[in-house]
């Protein structure tokens, strides 16, 4: 049975945050709120957990998982990253946007794509979101949360529970997210000097990066 943290999406209660941080460390997978959807987030060193979270989504290794970081400074050390791709990360971040990268050894091998070695990260702009991961000390693995055979990104606290209450520890409910996905940029092209790709147009406008 999913525990519920009902939190105040400006102030968030610490005491709820730190219990759902000490189930994140037990291994569960946890429904959190971004300022995309809500998403499925896990620890980045537990292997049963990031089956559990494929599981529940129903994806396979090729799919890209994303950590979610505090800042630029956190995700530079799990992705490499080159002056011109950090223009970029710095113009959009934090925001709505996901960028593919190119994976340090930091990430382990089992949940970056196994053909590619790139890794999805973002910093997101959601108060909550930020403040469980300064509690919490460390990137933590996600993935949208949508329910296997549809399309629409889960954006009712509620409705998580009542799905998924089985099968993740806990749902932390801040609230309605906007209920449009994030904008995916693979910047790894910027490597060998061409022009980022955009993978998928969602909530983040391009013209912030340019595109």
């Amino acid at each position: 049975m999913a525990q519920y943290f009902e939190v105040h999406p400006e102030n968030p209660q610490q005491r709820l945050l730190k219990q759902a941080v000490a189930l994140l460390a037990r291994g569960e997978v946890v429904a959190v709120p971004t300022d995309s959807s809500y998403a499925l987030a896990c620890h980045l060193d537990d292997k049963d957990a990031v089956d559990q979270l494929r599981r529940i989504r129903q994806v396979d290794e090729k799919h890209h998982l994303t950590l979610l970081c505090r800042d630029l400074s956190e995700l530079a050390n799990y992705a490499r990253v080159d002056n011109k791709q950090y223009r970029l990360l710095k113009a959009a971040t934090p925001g709505p946007y996901t960028f593919l990268l190119e994976a340090t050894k930091e990430v382990p091998r089992r949940v970056s794509h196994p053909q590619r070695k790139t890794i999805g990260l973002r910093v997101p702009d959601h108060k909550v979101l930020l403040e469980l991961l300064e509690l919490h000390g460390a990137p933590l693995l996600a993935t949208t949360l949508i329910a296997p055979g549809e399309t629409e990104a889960l954006n009712d606290a509620q409705e998580i529970r009542e799905r998924f209450e089985k099968q993740i520890g806990a749902v932390i409910d801040a609230g309605a997210c906007p209920s449009q996905p994030t904008t995916v940029v693979d910047l790894t092209p910027m490597g060998s000097g061409d022009d980022p790709v955009v993978v998928r147009q969602g909530r983040g406008a391009l013209a912030v990066l340019g595109l």
